[in-house]
């Protein structure tokens, strides 16, 4: 079991502080209308640029199939962040203060409408992580085209993935797909923490063994709070 469920769950509106200082508060606030506006421009941008780098001569045909390539690594990312580095177990005071600042409070405070999308002190250094990998990969595969379809489906993925997930915690959902996501979610917060990782997918949970051997069935229609 990690650290996270050992913490008072707190449903107060008011949202926990977690700096003194306002000017670093500012930072760990952000709603998803917000997201909205910074990300999507950036995926335009980033589409606008794969049509530029279509190879002379050649047919632009890939670039919905490598967006699509692009989507998929986001859930693998998903599953490898929320995993390893949001639950990663703290080893020291330090660790474990960094630990709650990324990630438990959100535990703590699951409905906190301000803290459920990742905000760009995080995302945007994600991004450019993400970026120079993808950079060094399709160099070294001799695909430089791929760069930038690869990098839209990725960061449409990631867009979802923060709509996806304030939508489990503040929208009813039910109904298909999104219903069995929003059980799944409920489940990582109240259940078992230490599992079902995946937010928009659960493919990685099955994949890694992180979802519980009595659960791996469909149970969409069971009630959890």
């Amino acid at each position: 079991m990690s650290s996270t469920l050992h913490y008072k769950l707190n449903y107060s509106d008011e949202p926990i502080r977690l700096f003194k200082s306002d000017f670093l508060e500012f930072f760990t606030h952000i709603t998803p209308q917000a997201v909205v506006i910074i990300w999507t421009p950036i995926i335009l941008y980033a589409l606008y640029r794969a049509t530029l780098a279509v190879p002379f001569g050649t047919s632009g045909a890939y670039i919905p199939l490598v967006f699509v390539l692009g989507m998929f690594l986001w859930t693998l990312l998903e599953y490898n962040v929320h995993r390893f580095l949001f639950h990663m177990p703290p080893r020291t005071p330090l660790m474990e203060r960094i630990s709650f600042l990324f990630h438990g409070i959100h535990h703590v405070q699951p409905a906190c409408k301000t803290r459920l999308v990742m905000p760009p002190i995080v995302s945007i250094p994600l991004a450019v992580i993400v970026a120079l990998l993808y950079s060094a990969i399709t160099s070294v595969l001799g695909l430089p085209h791929w760069f930038w379809p690869m990098l839209a489906g990725t960061m449409t993925g990631y867009l979802i993935y923060d709509m996806i997930h304030y939508a489990t915690h503040h929208w009813p959902l039910r109904w298909g797909y999104l219903k069995y996501l929003k059980r799944y979610h409920m489940k990582h917060h109240y259940k078992v923490d230490d599992a079902y990782y995946g937010i928009t997918s659960p493919v990685w949970d099955y994949v890694f063994g992180t979802i519980p051997v009595e659960d791996r069935r469909d149970f969409s229609t069971q009630d959890y709070k």
